[in-house]
């Protein structure tokens, strides 16, 4: 590999593996394929090898995994948990090109035996035991038994810290919490393997969320890292995860000599290895091994997209020893995706449970990776432009993950093809409900390497698509904070018809409520009278009670989170006033940078940062569509008015909240705190002051707890002032 300026490469390449490792590890949310992946990891190796001065201790060649998240306890490994190599099958043209300057064609697998040559050459052997089991596409976490119980467990994190899951880990029924037959056990076992989402189960539980209107997972490695991550367990139960072991970690009171011992070890005491597993001594055996891998893998019930080997004695893996990153002992020999061609009949819209509208390809049916394969995902506007994907184009097809049908590129286009544009070919409604939609911009990358992604949303608050969604935050404790409903009766009350939009709620009998039934129709689990009382209480507080901001907020509006729902409730008595604001108006007509104080007609007002062009326009467009004008009727149908508690738009002395501790004063709250943040907001609020949920110039205090991260380097950096809370109870005091 060559580059004009190899530094300049390097630090282009390390910056581009690190966005997608983040968008993989942190954010379950890859932008490209494992094996566009891998093309960059294996550019930047080369470059590195290639020029050694260039290359960063810290490169992302020389690390593993992601960094530990936010909200877990993370430990340290007893031992690294590091990555394994990859080897790939070389492609086509590679090998005409080595058959032309040699005159002999190398085995697709040459990198598989340069491997197997250097564990020979590494232990001066030329038979090697080595076993041969199937690379499953999961998380990586650890299990360590003390005594033959569970301890804890961990996700590899950044190879030396990871997160400790132990409470979600609990959750899954192939994992032991006490051993079997602990006798002859080490009194301390680490046993590495993956969790991971089986096939059918992942489709399964993808197609029960389409069905209810919730949004679809990627891939099984993405469902599977998402679910880890939550911090409430029993959410985790509800999630289809598995386990299958694959290596040796710590080993304390006990020996282990070799991985068959290890296997035998898994059996006796209750713990599923990894399956098929082949043994080969020769490197015959091993591309044997390897080829009926390849034959046998679409069968399997979870996800692979190639071959581990391992050298089996433990002393000959110490001999061969590690790199920075990985064991020299083992590797994992890459499969490339099958793919297909076929026609790109027709692009239709889902509407998923946040309104996101998701196109979809309608293939010609075409059998890929052992299943037939009709639809695929094209994710956003973005992806359709950036692929020059049209209908009526031919397209290549692969599986990502081997489980979830995935367009490439396209491959022919013919004439009469046509083009995608969500506005156009939606003719700018929701397909669901004809509500209006709004086009989002986001920037992901880095600032050298920026790279807009256009989304579209249904902005309709009634939108049936939705109404799960919208209900489980209409309900909250920010919101109207009506005690009672969850997800699970959110989701109940939509699936019994008894709610096409939140605002049914306050129509739904008290008796209808009671005998509602949150199980099946085999196993009935009746709500109940105290419940369904409980309910209508709280909804009828809400409607005598709940100030305009709560309400505000209830409602879901594009752009309108708790802070800017607070200010624009300062700005006006009610949702009338609202529909028709003038304020917002003249907030609309700004320019990017503009500011309110020069604009002839906000001048006389006191905006907060909160409430700028973007969601005036957002609150305005709501409010005039014809399902905002449709909400506006049913809360008047219903006599609900709520009116503001803190109107003031332009504070003076006289004003509600003059001579008030915090009045005029900004906060921003971050970090881990001895009470809820909702508590220590409704404290500051009623002292007079404001919270906003980012840090600006405008800003005057940063409340910032353990962890605070990034916003109090921002807070640091343009000198607003650091409060504990012992201070802030100070400034609440007076």
């Amino acid at each position: 590999m060559s580059s004009d300026d190899p530094q300049a490469e390097i630090a282009r390449l390390s910056a581009e593996i690190e966005r997608h490792n983040r968008l993989y590890y942190d954010q379950a949310e890859p932008e490209i394929s494992d094996a566009e992946y891998d093309v960059l990891f294996r550019q930047l190796e080369a470059l590195e090898s290639e020029y050694p001065l260039f290359a960063d201790p810290n490169s992302p060649a020389r690390r593993v995994g992601g960094r530990p998240s936010e909200g877990f306890v993370q430990v340290t490994h007893p031992i690294p948990m590091l990555s394994i190599d990859d080897l790939f099958e070389l492609p086509t043209e590679e090998l005409d090109r080595i058959e032309a300057k040699t005159g002999e064609r190398p085995p697709k697998e040459q990198e598989l035996v340069d491997f197997y040559h250097r564990l020979q050459k590494g232990l001066g052997a030329d038979s090697i035991p080595v076993t041969i089991e199937p690379k499953i596409d999961g998380v990586a976490v650890s299990l360590v038994y003390r005594g033959g119980r569970l301890e804890y467990a961990a996700t590899r994190g950044d190879g030396t810290r990871g997160d400790v899951i132990t409470a979600n880990v609990r959750t899954i029924k192939s994992i032991p919490l006490n051993l079997t037959d602990s006798a002859g056990v080490p009194e301390t076992l680490e046993v590495r393997g993956e969790i991971f989402m089986p096939g059918e189960a992942f489709a399964k539980m993808n197609e029960e969320r389409d069905e209810a209107g919730l949004p679809t997972f990627a891939n099984p490695r993405n469902a599977t890292a998402g679910a880890l991550k939550m911090l409430d367990s029993r959410e985790v139960a509800t999630r289809p995860l598995d386990f299958i072991a694959h290596g040796l970690g710590l080993v304390e009171g006990g020996e282990i000599a070799t991985i068959t011992e290890f296997h035998a070890l898994l059996d006796r005491v209750g713990i599923r290895k990894n399956e098929p597993l082949w043994r080969a001594g020769t490197l015959e055996e091993v591309l044997e091994a390897v080829r009926r891998l390849d034959r046998e893998r679409h069968t399997l019930p979870y996800g692979t997209d190639g071959a581990v080997i391992k050298v089996i004695d433990r002393d000959a893996q110490q001999q061969l020893g590690f790199t920075s990153r990985a064991p020299r002992w083992a590797a994992a020999y890459k499969y490339p995706p099958e793919q297909k061609e076929t026609i790109l009949i027709d692009i239709t819209v889902q509407v998923g449970r946040t309104g996101k509208l998701t196109p979809v390809a309608e293939l010609a049916p075409v059998l890929v990776s052992g299943t037939t394969v009709r639809r695929a995902t094209l994710h956003n506007e973005s992806f359709i432009l950036e692929k020059g994907i049209g209908i009526g184009d031919t397209v290549l097809v692969q599986k990502a993950g081997e489980i979830i049908p995935e367009i490439i590129k396209v491959v022919a286009t013919k004439g009469g093809r046509t083009d995608f544009s969500m506005h156009a070919h939606l003719g700018g409604v929701c397909p669901v409900c004809s509500g209006p939609i709004e086009r989002r911009e986001t920037v992901s990358g880095t600032k050298s390497d920026a790279r807009t992604v256009v989304t579209h949303f249904c902005v309709n608050f009634e939108c049936p698509a939705q109404v799960a969604s919208r209900m489980r935050q209409f309900v909250s404790r920010k919101a109207l904070d009506i005690e009672g409903i969850g997800s699970t009766v959110a989701e109940k009350l939509v699936e019994r018809g008894l709610i096409r939009s939140p605002l049914d709620l306050f129509e739904i009998p008290e008796s209808t409520l009671a005998s509602l039934n949150l199980g099946t129709g085999d196993s009935p689990r009746i709500f109940g009278e105290k419940n369904a009382a409980k309910i209508v209480q709280a909804r009828e507080r809400a409607v005598k009670e709940m100030p305009l901001a709560r309400w505000l907020f209830a409602m879901g509006i594009s752009q309108v989170g708790e802070s800017s729902a607070r200010e624009l409730s300062r700005l006006h008595r009610n949702f009338r006033e609202l529909s028709q604001s003038p304020v917002l108006a003249g907030l609309r007509t700004l320019k990017t940078g503009e500011s309110k104080e020069k604009n002839v007609f906000l001048a006389p007002y006191q905006i907060a940062s909160e409430v700028g062009p973007i969601v005036a326009a957002s609150v305005l467009d709501f409010f005039q569509s014809p399902a905002g004008v449709a909400v506006l009727r049913r809360l008047a149908e219903f006599g609900i008015d709520p009116q503001s508690d803190n109107y003031a738009p332009n504070p003076s002395e006289d004003s509600a909240d003059a001579g008030k501790p915090l009045a005029g004063k900004t906060f921003v709250i971050t970090g881990t705190l001895s009470e809820p943040r909702d508590d220590i907001a409704s404290r500051i609020h009623a002292a007079g002051g404001k919270v906003s949920g980012s840090v600006s110039k405008n800003t005057h205090y940063l409340l910032a707890g353990e962890n605070a991260g990034s916003k109090l380097d921002k807070a640091n950096a343009l000198g607003v002032k650091i409060l504990s809370e012992d201070e802030l109870s100070t400034l609440l005091g007076g």
